[in-house]
């Protein structure tokens, strides 16, 4: 058997030590270290026994508000407790003298990608207050990666969707610009009108032919109304599968029992939910809602901007802090946890032939770690990783020679 790429003694999650053959960018064959003394390969690479896991997948970020590698900007307090039109009055003061949104977005992407991900779902603000700008440049700046790493974005109604004037056309014409899913944002507490606000999110989806994924910091009973809006109408859309709530605080304002009806009817429905375990906010249970049969992956979110200063880009610190604030302890928890950033966030973008599995794109990160948990708790630097069997970050730099077309 003729291979593009042999890599050597790979330590894969189950402790042993294997060979992963590439050919044409993908996995033709996994074998422990006996048995690939009759493959031939152009190139054969040595991963030392380090750690082989997937390339990260980054559920949701904001790549067109981050001011990671700008000038530093001091965190603005709430005047009054969580507000969302106060706090994107604040961003939008902030992003007037910011560093230009393309090189911004370069200094966070770049980031992102020698911390491991090589799959990303990022949201960008279309609305009124900002037209179709963000999104074509960070539809720009993805397409200057491409090689590097796979993007999907979402058009997000920032400033409101109903009560932002001309944003529901906005947000259709988004598609012709490069976006790849529909967003809405608390169809309650923003807009004050759930079914009008769905009433567009789901018409663009059925327009367009594209996925759904509404910010909802709703909390308590307000925000389980608006799940269970969205999910009904999931399943009326015949949707399932198509349809993420981000943050969802309300699943974790509310009691055990109803959490478990929810779950079930999240599950029913086939629809994800994205959670960042932040700070102080109440936070949707992850063992709950997966052992109802709900997908629940993970994501950065905001990153050094104007809602919090916090954030790094490294998937695997998310593991990590999901797994503290949820009082994981267990290796099988401290799986879970790698799961939320790997595979479950992979399932919940779509993504077909991913992991390490014969036909998978080869996307893999080497770690300095013994097995998964130790990875989750250690968070270990001095990682490579590899796209398409090709090595484009080493010990945490990103190559120069592969850095953007």
């Amino acid at each position: 058997m003729t291979i593009d790429t042999l890599f050597r003694n790979a330590r894969m999650a189950d402790g042993t030590l294997a060979s992963i053959a590439v050919t044409d960018g993908k996995i033709v064959a996994t074998a422990l270290e006996a048995a690939t003394h009759g493959m031939t390969a152009a190139s054969d690479v040595d991963l030392g026994g380090r750690l082989v896991v997937p390339g990260f997948v980054e559920g949701h970020i904001h790549l067109d508000t981050s001011f990671y590698g700008d000038t530093w900007r001091p965190y603005v307090p709430y005047k009054a407790g969580f507000d969302v039109r106060e706090r994107v009055n604040v961003q939008h003061r902030n992003m007037a003298t910011a560093a230009p949104m393309a090189e911004r977005a370069r200094n966070q992407l770049e980031f992102c990608i020698a911390n491991g991900s090589t799959r990303m779902r990022s949201h960008v603000m279309v609305d009124g207050s900002v037209g179709l700008k963000s999104l074509q440049t960070i539809a720009a700046v993805r397409e200057q990666y491409r090689h590097l790493i796979d993007i999907q974005l979402v058009a997000f109604p920032q400033s409101g969707l109903l009560t932002c004037p001309g944003t529901a056309e906005l947000l259709d014409a988004a598609f012709d610009h490069g976006a790849d899913l529909i967003g809405g944002l608390d169809p309650a507490a923003v807009d004050r009108d759930v079914r009008g606000h769905l009433d567009v999110v789901f018409g663009i989806s059925e327009k367009r032919g594209v996925g759904i994924d509404i910010h909802l910091h709703e909390a308590s009973t307000m925000g389980l109304f608006s799940i269970e809006e969205i999910a009904a109408r999931t399943r009326a859309n015949g949707m399932q599968g198509k349809v993420t709530i981000s943050h969802a605080y309300a699943l974790g304002d509310i009691p055990v029992d109803a959490v478990r009806r929810v779950a079930d009817l999240l599950a029913k429905s086939g629809v994800a939910i994205m959670t960042t375990a932040p700070g102080a906010r109440a936070f949707p249970p992850v063992l709950a809602l997966r052992d109802a049969g709900v997908t629940v992956f993970g994501g950065n979110d905001n990153i050094r901007d104007s809602w919090s200063p916090y954030g790094d880009g490294d998937m695997l610190r998310r593991a990590m802090m999901i797994g503290h604030r949820s009082d994981f302890r267990t290796d099988n928890e401290l799986g879970i946890a790698f799961d939320l950033v790997t595979s479950a966030g992979a399932k919940a973008l779509g993504i077909a032939n991913y992991g390490l599995h014969v036909g998978a794109r080869a996307d893999f990160v080497t770690l300095r770690a013994t097995h998964v948990p130790e990875a989750v708790v250690a968070v270990p630097k001095g990682r490579s990783v590899y796209r398409a069997g090709v090595c484009i970050v080493r010990d945490d730099v990103l190559l120069g020679e592969v850095r953007r077309q």
